[in-house]
């Protein structure tokens, strides 16, 4: 039997001399633009024979018959109809009452399945413990259930469901968009270079000094009279449009699970030499057959003996000079040693640890 590496692959990104720019509103937020999650226990009924077999969902059954005012008795109620679930929303910045939102419906009993079921009025509370939404509808899971006992099929995840547009927001929560004179901005990445790139370019395009880089993750950018009140929209609309050059740290990225290997354009390599050869490792068996000579003594009977052979094939190494100061050379000289992903990533592990490679290196 031959041991054979796993067939992975590597994703090298290719160096050019070309300087990228990106919007000001695709690296960050204003301060208070932000989501807010919104959570409920609620009940899905309508199943047929694959909601929960535990207590959970008939206690909920019977205290919301109660509020009906019809009153009975947990232990009278027989059902695998109905199912315990948690329902979720991401409740996007600045809503407003009336709005309608996608709600995910979880399972945390035990059914099998929500197919065909309809989630029952569930309040929404925020972090709080205020109710900002109420959900209500059919659940869809884009898939299906069937069967019993141990011959069953099914399609796609059946214990998590979407009630599309299930979700009506009933109370608007506080935002604050700064104040009237000024106004935060937070990097999605933290980075002194970006922050104090963002704020020259603010102050360039307003042609005044609006904008201060107060750390590596915030920006201070001051409103002018001409944008106060309720032109502050338009104010905020015309930074977002703004073109700046984000500044990446030197970062190589590893996941030793796939053999993905992803290197940044600002990674460098100081001169250095490698030698790294591969170990071959080969196991053989052979069955021969023995059998017994004419008139062999009494009991000699017909065997299978095993023949086992290990072969161990090292190939040499040599020494190969590789260096690089551009993500170019850097791949050109990786790819002329020849190797697998699974080498590249004991080589990268050695260069780092040898200080040749000028990078962070992330595994993940």
């Amino acid at each position: 039997m031959k041991r054979v590496l796993p067939l992975v692959i590597v994703f090298l990104m290719l160096s050019v001399n070309i300087t990228y720019a990106e919007r000001i509103k695709d690296i960050g937020n204003f301060e208070g633009v932000r989501e807010n999650q919104l959570v409920g226990y609620g009940i899905v009924i309508g199943l047929s024979g694959t909601g929960d077999k535990g207590l959970a969902p008939v206690l909920s059954i019977a205290n919301m018959l109660q509020r009906m005012g019809i009153t009975i008795k947990p232990a009278d109620i027989k059902s695998k109809n109905t199912a315990a679930v948690l329902v979720t929303v991401n409740l996007p910045p600045f809503p407003k009452s009336g709005m309608k939102l996608d709600a995910l419906v979880s399972t945390i009993g035990d059914a099998k399945s929500l197919t065909g079921g309809t989630l029952i009025l569930t309040p929404l509370k925020g972090g709080d413990g205020k109710v900002y939404a109420v959900a209500q509808g059919p659940v869809s899971i884009g898939g299906f259930f069937g069967g019993s006992g141990g011959n069953t099929t099914s399609k796609n995840h059946q214990t998590v469901g979407i009630v599309p547009e299930g979700a009506i927001i009933e109370k608007e929560p506080d935002f604050k968009l700064g104040n009237s004179d000024e106004i935060r901005f937070f990097l999605k990445v933290p980075d002194f270079t970006t922050a104090t790139e963002v704020a020259n370019k603010v102050n360039e395009f307003f042609k005044k000094e609006l904008a201060t880089a107060k750390d590596p993750s915030s920006i201070k950018i001051r409103v002018p009279e001409d944008f106060k009140g309720e032109n502050i929209t338009k104010f905020l609309a015309q930074i977002e449009q703004i073109d700046v050059k984000v500044d990446n740290t030197a970062k190589v990225v590893i996941n030793e699970k796939t053999g993905t290997i992803v290197i940044g354009e600002n990674v460098k390599l100081s001169p250095v030499a490698i030698a790294h050869g591969n170990l071959t490792i080969e196991i053989k068996t052979d069955y021969g057959v023995s059998q017994p000579l004419p008139f062999a003594p009494k009991g000699a009977e017909t065997v299978v003996v095993p023949k086992k052979e290990v072969k161990v094939e090292e190939q040499k190494g040599y020494l190969t000079e590789i260096k690089g100061a551009t993500l170019g050379e850097i791949v050109r000289a990786l790819n002329n040693l020849g190797v697998t992903p699974r080498d590249l990533i004991a080589i990268l592990q050695a260069l780092k640890a040898a200080g040749s490679l000028k990078a962070t290196l992330e595994i993940i």
